[in-house]
C-alpha cells in the first residue's frame, strides 16, 4: 500500500472478519483510497473434532471457534495495517467491522464468552457456533414445522424456512443439549455484535442480523407462546439475544480505553454498528440499488439485493426492511459451498500433476460447454438456498472411464453458477428484478468461472473495484458513523467502486448452458423436493455409525480408566 500525504486527511478503518482470518484496511474518507491493508489468521481456525486443551471430541457437523482470535485481529491486523499505510493514528476519526453469520455466542451479562468461563471451558456448547455450524438441522427443522402449523406470520418472510445455521435453531440445541449451559447464558449473541461490545464496552444489536438470522420482523422477535411451545425452557430465549437496536451506519459508541491500546487507535473515535460480510459489501460495490444482486464468492457465497418492496420468495434467508441499507428491503439468499467444493476437489480427487486451481482452469477453459457429459449438484455443504436443508449431499452424474479431472472440475465450477441461476429465478418469479450482478470476493479473479457465471445467468456481471470488499464496506459505515456523510448512500457513491460489464454473456453458450440447467433444476428437484431422500438416509446412516463408534471408544477408554 502506498504512504499518504496531507496532515488534513481523515481516514477510517475496516475490518473484516471471514472463516479463517481477520483483515483491517485502512481507508481514506475522501475517496476511498485503501492505503494500508494487514491480515491476522486465526490461531484455532475452526473447530470441528476436538475441543482445544484436552476437551472432547465434536460429533458430525460441529463448527466452533475460539472469541479470543477474533480480539487477536484487533491487537494485530489493525496495528499493522496503520503501519503498512503510515497515517497518523490522530488522523483515523471511526472504526467499523462486518462478520460471517450467523456465528453465534453464548455470554454472560457482561459480554464474557461462556467458554472463557473456566469451569465451561470444556462445553462444547460453550463455545461461539461458526455459520456452518449446521448440527442443529433437526431443530430447525422443529422451528419450521411449528411455523407453519401456527401460522406464524414470520415464516414467509424467510422463504418458508429458517436455517439450521440461524440463531433459533442454534440457540434451541443449545437448551436440548446442554440445558446448564443455557441457563448459564445471561445473553446470546451474533459475533458481529459482540466485537463491537469489545470495542466500545456497549451492547447493541444491529438491524441487520436481528432481521436476517433473528427471526425480528415488524419490531418483534416470535412470541413467547411459539417458544413454550417448541420447548417449555425456550421460552425466555428473546430476553437472551434482545438489545439496543440500531440501524447500519448509525455509531454504536466510542472507541474504549482498552480496545484503543488494543489497535493503537484514539480513544473516543466512531464504532459503526455490527455488519455482516455480505451485506457491508453492497456499499464497497455501489449497488445498494434495486436489482443489482451482489454475490460475494468465497468459500460459500452470499446473494444480496435491494427490492422496493416486500415479497416472499421461496428459499431466501429473508427480507429486511433496511436489512442492507436504509430506505429499501433488503434480500438474502446463499450458497453453503462453494469456493470449498473447489478446494475440495483440488485437495482430495485431483491427480498429482493437475492438483491446483490453476492447471485445472486452464485445462478447463478449453472446452465447450456441455463436452464433458456430466452435471454436478452442489450441494457438498448442504444447499442454503432456496431448499434450506443442511443434510443434503453433493452429487456427479455422468462420470465415465473417458472422465478427466479437468471435466469434474468444470462440472463444479458450472453447478455453483446452476445454483446461483436457481436463486435469481426464484426471486424475479416472486416479482424481486435481477438486472445484473456483481461479483465480490476472492473467486472473483478466476475468469473462467465469472464468464461460466454471466453465460449461465445471461446477464452482464461486474468486478467489484476492492479486493477487500467487505473490509471496504465496513470502512464506509465507519465513516457514516464518524459523521464525515450524511447516510451510506452518498459514502458508497463516494467511496466505493466497481467495474461494470466486465463479463458479457455469450449467446451461443447462454443457449447451451439452458440445456444443460434444465438438467441441473430435474436432480435439485428430485433429490431436494422429496423426489428420493437418499441423501438424507445416508446421513442418518452415517451418523449412526459414527455415534457407535464414539460410543464403542468412551467404553474402551472407561475401562482403561
Amino acid at each position: 500500500m502506498s504512504s499518504v500525504d496531507g496532515a488534513g486527511e481523515r481516514y477510517v478503518v475496516g475490518v473484516d472478519y471471514g472463516t479463517l482470518s481477520g483483515r483491517a484496511l485502512v481507508v481514506r474518507v475522501r475517496d476511498g483510497a485503501e492505503v494500508g491493508t494487514a491480515v491476522h489468521e486465526y490461531r484455532r481456525g475452526v473447530i470441528e473434532t476436538v475441543l482445544p486443551d484436552g476437551g472432547p471430541a465434536l460429533p458430525p457437523d460441529w463448527a466452533l471457534q475460539d472469541p479470543e482470535d477474533y480480539r487477536d485481529v484487533l491487537r494485530h491486523a489493525v496495528p499493522a495495517a496503520l503501519a503498512d499505510s503510515g497515517v497518523d493514528p490522530s488522523q483515523v476519526i471511526g472504526i467499523g467491522t462486518d462478520f460471517t453469520a450467523c456465528t453465534v455466542l453464548p455470554t454472560l451479562a457482561d459480554g464474557t464468552p461462556l467458554c472463557e468461563v473456566p469451569e465451561l471451558r470444556h462445553r462444547p456448547h460453550a463455545w461461539v457456533k461458526l455459520w456452518k455450524h449446521h448440527a442443529a438441522q433437526s431443530h430447525a427443522d422443529r422451528i419450521n414445522a411449528l411455523a407453519h402449523e401456527r401460522h406464524e406470520p414470520w415464516i414467509g418472510r424467510y422463504g418458508g424456512k429458517i436455517s439450521a445455521e440461524w440463531q433459533f435453531a442454534k440457540g434451541l440445541q443449545i437448551l436440548e443439549e446442554d440445558p446448564e449451559v443455557y441457563r448459564r447464558a445471561e445473553r446470546f449473541v451474533e459475533a458481529a455484535d459482540w466485537i463491537v461490545w469489545q470495542l466500545c464496552d456497549e451492547e447493541t444489536r444491529n438491524v441487520c442480523t436481528a432481521g436476517y438470522k433473528g427471526i425480528r420482523q415488524d419490531g418483534r422477535y416470535p412470541s413467547t407462546d411459539y417458544l413454550s411451545a417448541l420447548n417449555p425452557g425456550f421460552a425466555d430465549f428473546v430476553t437472551k439475544l434482545d438489545g439496543p437496536l440500531l440501524s447500519l451506519g448509525e455509531r454504536a459508541g466510542a472507541l474504549s480505553a482498552r480496545a484503543a491500546a488494543w489497535t493503537g487507535l484514539p480513544a473516543g473515535i466512531a464504532v459503526a454498528v455490527g455488519n455482516v460480510d455480505a451485506h457491508v459489501t453492497a456499499a464497497s460495490a455501489q449497488a445498494l440499488g434495486p436489482g443489482r444482486l451482489v454475490a460475494i464468492m468465497g468459500t460459500s457465497t452470499c446473494h444480496v439485493l435491494n427490492g422496493t418492496h416486500p415479497a416472499e420468495v421461496p428459499g431466501m434467508c429473508g427480507v429486511v426492511d433496511g436489512g442492507i441499507s436504509a430506505g429499501a428491503w433488503g434480500y438474502e439468499a446463499g450458497q453453503s459451498g462453494v469456493g470449498d467444493i473447489f478446494g475440495w476437489f483440488v485437495r482430495h480427487a485431483a491427480p498429482a500433476g493437475t492438483a491446483s486451481h490453476e492447471r485445472l482452469t486452464e485445462l478447463a477453459a478449453g472446452q465447450p460447454v456441455g463436452a464433458h457429459g456430466l452435471i454436478a449438484l452442489d450441494w457438498w455443504n448442504g444447499n442454503r438456498s432456496p431448499l434450506v436443508n443442511h443434510d443434503l449431499s453433493g452429487l456427479i452424474v455422468g462420470l465415465t472411464l473417458a472422465t478427466r479431472p479437468q471435466d469434474v472440475y468444470r462440472a463444479l465450477l458450472e453447478s455453483t453458477a446452476f445454483g446461483t441461476r436457481m436463486i435469481i429465478e426464484a426471486f424475479v418469479e416472486a416479482g424481486i428484478p435481477v438486472t445484473d450482478l456483481v461479483v465480490a470476493g476472492g473467486l472473483a479473479s478466476n475468469r473462467l468461472l465469472m464468464q461460466i457465471y454471466a453465460d449461465v445467468t445471461n446477464r452482464p456481471l461486474g468486478i467489484i473495484g476492492s479486493a477487500q470488499g467487505p473490509a471496504l464496506g465496513s470502512a464506509i459505515h465507519a465513516a457514516v458513523a464518524a459523521g464525515a456523510y450524511p447516510d451510506v448512500h452518498r459514502a458508497s457513491a463516494a467511496m466505493g467502486r466497481v467495474d461494470e460489464g466486465v463479463y458479457q454473456p455469450d449467446p451461443d453458450n447462454a443457449r447451451a448452458y439452458d440445456a444443460l440447467y434444465a438438467e441441473y433444476r430435474a436432480l435439485h428437484d428430485h433429490f431436494g423436493r422429496g423426489g428420493n431422500d437418499v441423501m438424507l438416509r445416508l446421513r442418518a446412516i452415517r451418523n449412526t455409525a459414527l455415534d457407535a463408534a464414539a460410543a464403542r471408544t468412551d467404553t474402551v477408554l472407561e475401562a482403561i480408566g
